[in-house]
């Protein structure tokens, strides 16, 4: 079944708008997440991104702190045999991940912590998960201030002269 250009050009031009509105680390994050989704081993079929909300973006003096939610739609392609062109497939799963990622203050900035959890949208609703993505987020957000950072050799070594 084709669909006519007047439904499907909304939703590309809506998925390329929301893109087009994503820095650079949050355009990362979620290739990131799609990978990490799409190496599951119960997921059979490629997913897309249908929507990127709930996004927080913040800098300090330890790094980029990036947070968001990805809403992805189950294509027709199976994960073994990716094809270019993967129609989204009307009511089936929609799983919403949450990402939580660290990155460092260099040029080519490393991530310093993560956390991700995908699940059905329902299930990422639930008070006790919430609490426990809320809690997971808040020490991503954390790494690589003051206790977390890395030692290096030498950094406390203290020598003893040897007896005379």
């Amino acid at each position: 079944m084709r669909l006519p250009v007047s439904l499907w050009l909304p939703l590309a031009l809506g998925v390329a708008a929301v893109a087009a509105g994503q820095s650079p680390l949050q355009r990362r994050v979620v290739r990131d997440v799609l990978e990490y989704f799409h190496g599951r081993s119960n997921v059979h079929f490629l997913f897309k991104e249908r929507e990127v909300d709930g996004v927080i973006e913040r800098e300090d003096s330890s790094g980029t702190f990036v947070q968001l939610r990805l809403g992805l739609a189950q294509t027709a392609c199976r994960k073994r045999a990716p094809q270019r062109h993967c129609r989204v497939l009307e009511n089936r799963r929609r799983p919403t991940c949450l990402a939580c990622y660290k990155f460092d203050t260099s040029d080519v900035p490393k991530v310093l912590d993560k956390y991700h959890n995908c699940g059905p949208s329902h299930h990422l609703a639930a008070k006790e998960i919430r609490q426990r993505d809320e809690a997971e987020c808040r020490a991503v957000e954390e790494a690589g201030k003051g206790g977390d950072t890395l030692y290096l050799p030498g950094m406390f070594a203290f020598s003893r002269g040897l007896p005379a």
